[in-house]
């Protein structure tokens, strides 16, 4: 099994400080289940690889489990395909840059640098769909080229086994931490016991991102194998986390003087109904406080509420679960980050207070999600103005408003943002002010209104 990890960025050989490992040495490291053999085919200034060559001991392997007779055992594909070994290895080897630790260069370790990671025989089960479903909505540039079963015999068809590459500008223990948790559940098995101690190592390495993403649930069941028990305490942990989407339904102390909730909610519904748009998405809905809000008004005779986080989705259908309504609104489960037919043919979408919660790598993927496939003729998106954080004498300096923000926008940073969006996909922006306008720093919260040309 060979993986490769490729980087652009100058000075390339950093890598060799991210992953501990010096590009001009070739290191052997002895595992419980063979060797893992770590080399550099290139190491330059302008580019450098590192790859990891697994060599399994398939016969050691078959004495340890005496008194079986499993034809598996003898006729395997586990020496020539990436699979839970390949984690195991990922953890033992490079260890240190999957928890994030650099002490040479530790601002390394949270700067996105351009990586591409290639895999020369992956097993996809559920084929290359999958395969994009599971990687994409990270923020992959996804090539798979598929195996046939036999080139003698093309009328066989294909193997589910496949060359991958991957491509990101991303920290390398975001990549490494996506390769360990999704390389097995793509192969769909495991060669060790899984016990409730891997649901605490997916909590930990899902940290950020997996309750994000769409296809949490296969990849929780996956993960663990399908066993019914793990499974659900998996689902009921991941619940029960601390929901990103709640923040904004329940202010901040710092916000609580000015009433901010109130006066988002008010200024965004006066522009829907400038718009004139009836049919309208709350996105990231969360709890469905602002859904609740728009069905109050005969105007808008369609609302579709999209969250991500099943927790708060559950409470906004108890909250709008009132049949005069149900016509009228529907709650769905689903990711900014990953095109979605359902939000196709509305009239407007409504941001309020998400995108902050997004990792920057990753909004380029949620404009062409919103931007380009769903494309309403209004889009409405409210986030903090970081310039007037000043200005709250509770909030010390540098620090966000909430600690799940993963950015907030100056005034100059937020039109900068909307300009680019403007440019690529053919809207007209106006940024307007929500709550008192300070002369130094400007408003609390800013709000942009798009209107495709």
């Amino acid at each position: 099994m060979l993986l490769t990890i490729t980087t652009t960025y100058n000075p390339a050989t950093d890598l060799g400080y991210l992953l501990h490992k010096h590009p001009r040495r070739a290191q052997t490291f002895d595992l419980s289940f063979g060797r893992a053999h770590v080399f550099y085919p290139e190491a330059t200034d302008e580019k450098c690889t590192a790859a990891l060559l697994l060599d399994l001991d398939t016969i050691g392997l078959k004495r340890r489990r005496q008194n079986t007779f499993a034809l598996r055992d003898y006729v395997t594909d586990r020496p020539y395909v990436a699979s839970s070994f390949t984690s195991v290895a990922i953890a033992r080897v490079f260890g240190s840059a999957l928890k994030g630790q650099c002490t040479d260069r530790p601002d390394l370790v949270t700067r996105p640098i351009p990586l591409r990671a290639e895999i020369h025989v992956l097993p996809c089960r559920g084929g290359d769909q999958l395969l994009n479903d599971l990687f994409q909505p990270l923020g992959y540039k996804v090539t798979a080229k598929p195996h046939r079963l036999d080139k003698k015999f093309p009328e066989w068809g294909y193997s589910p086994y496949y060359t991958v590459a991957l491509e990101a500008t991303i920290p390398l223990k975001d990549l490494l931490t996506h390769l360990y948790v999704l390389i097995p559940v793509l192969d769909d098995d495991k060669h060790y016991f899984v016990s409730q101690s891997e649901i605490d190592t997916l909590m930990r390495r899902g940290e950020g991102w997996l309750s994000d993403h769409p296809k949490r649930d296969l990849i929780i069941d996956r993960y663990l194998r399908h066993q019914r028990i793990l499974t659900q305490e998996a689902f009921r942990l991941m619940d029960e986390q601390p929901l990103s989407r709640n923040i904004k339904d329940n202010e901040l102390v710092v916000e609580n003087n000015l009433r901010l909730n109130q006066q988002r909610h008010n200024a965004v519904l006066k522009e829907l109904e400038i718009s004139g748009a009836q049919r309208v998405l709350d996105l990231g809905c969360g709890e469905g406080h602002f859904t609740q809000i728009l069905s109050e008004h005969p105007q808008f005779t369609r609302i579709l509420g999209l969250e991500v986080s099943h927790h708060a989705l559950s409470r906004a259908h108890k909250r709008l679960d009132q049949p005069i309504q149900r016509n009228r609104i529907e709650l769905i489960h689903g990711s900014l980050f990953y095109r979605d037919t359902r939000l196709d043919g509305y009239d407007a979408a409504v941001i309020l207070e998400v995108i902050e919660h997004l990792d920057p790598s990753r909004l380029p993927v949620f404009e062409r999600v919103v931007f380009e496939y769903a494309q309403p003729n209004t889009i409405i998106i409210t986030t903090p103005n970081a310039d007037f954080n000043t200005r709250w004498a509770s909030l010390p300096a540098g620090q966000f408003r909430h600690p799940d923000h993963r950015f907030e926008w100056s005034r100059k940073q937020f039109q900068h943002w909307t300009q680019s969006v403007e440019k690529k996909f053919n809207y007209h922006t106006t940024i307007k002010p929500i709550g008192p306008v300070d002369p130094a720093v400007g408003p609390p919260t800013q709000m942009a209104v798009f209107n495709k040309k």
